[in-house]
């Protein structure tokens, strides 16, 4: 018996790439599993895989960067399964192009694609479990976003994907914060290097073919095993936190954090005081340093 047995899990952008490979193992794991796509061909086809493995499946053809498309694909979960446990947010484009460049339009794509498709399947995933909760029942909900290194360590000609990842990091910090005592954790991956129609355009995508023989850290299935364990019981406990996945190295990312608390000795900072104590407050941090947070609970 797999360790998704009996739960209900739906995937956003799952024809290709990264969710392809999500929702195959999800279904292998014994989730019966609604397949997202924009397109209906690949979608379809990774049911049909799905079918024949034995495991149980649904395309959901739509675009969930809306109200309407979030809640469309989270009633398919409803109306087919009886249920909904599981939601990977996973779609997402590339429109990259330095900031003299990007068209108004490319980065209204990236934004809502990323930014606001994360957070509308979630918003009406919350809606559901918040209403179960409510009426009494036992919840146990699992929201994996997908974000990247690049949202919170920047990345050349990529403002707009940069900023979607960096607010879905930030996104997943709050979501796991606000639906935490209605039984729901909220977790996010952040796959480097993973190979995907988006990453191989980037110069031709050649520095990401394996070595004959040898492990393919760039395959894209490599993000799937941790997907699978943050939906899953033994994860119940782990929310807010962010995966780098990298090949067979996996770590936990940590973003903004303070360091060189200087004080200005009871006064307003003067920029005279801000020029002197420049060395000071831009030198390395002090490994283990500790600087007061800024008091908004953990």
């Amino acid at each position: 018996m797999g360790s998704l047995q009996g739960k209900v899990a739906i995937v956003t952008g799952a024809g290709r790439g990264i969710g392809r490979g999500e929702a195959l193992l999800l279904a292998a794991e014994g989730a019966r599993v609604v397949v997202n796509d924009v397109d209906a061909e690949p979608a379809r086809q990774v049911v049909d895989e799905i079918v024949t493995a034995g495991g149980e499946a649904v395309a959901h053809i739509g675009d969930i960067a809306t109200w309407v498309g979030g809640e469309e694909v989270v009633s398919c979960a409803l109306d087919t399964f009886g249920g909904m446990d599981v939601l990977v947010n996973n779609a997402g484009i590339l429109r990259d192009g330095m900031c003299f460049n990007v068209t108004e339009d490319e980065w209204d794509d990236v934004i809502r694609v990323h930014l606001k498709g994360h957070f509308a399947p979630s918003r009406a995933a919350a809606i559901h479990w918040h209403g179960l909760a409510k009426a009494g029942q036992d919840v146990h909900g699992r929201i994996v976003n997908t974000t990247s290194e690049s949202g919170l360590f920047g990345n050349p000609g990529q403002a707009g994907y940069s900023a979607a990842k960096a607010g879905i990091a930030s996104m997943t910090t709050v979501l796991a914060r606000e639906l935490k005592k209605y039984g729901v954790t909220v977790n996010a991956v952040s796959p480097r290097s993973a190979r995907t129609r988006m990453t191989e355009a980037v110069a031709g995508g050649g520095w990401m073919q394996p070595e004959a023989g040898g492990f393919d850290a760039a395959d894209p299935e490599n993000v799937a095993p941790v997907v699978a364990w943050l939906a899953g019981d033994d994860a119940a406990d782990v929310s807010g936190q962010v995966l780098v996945i990298w090949g067979e190295h996996l770590s936990v990312l940590h973003g903004w954090h303070l360091v060189n608390l200087l004080s200005a000795g009871g006064k307003r900072w003067s920029i005279a005081d801000l020029a002197a104590r420049k060395g000071d407050l831009f030198a390395p941090a002090e490994r283990g340093s500790k600087i007061p947070a800024m008091g908004f609970g953990s």
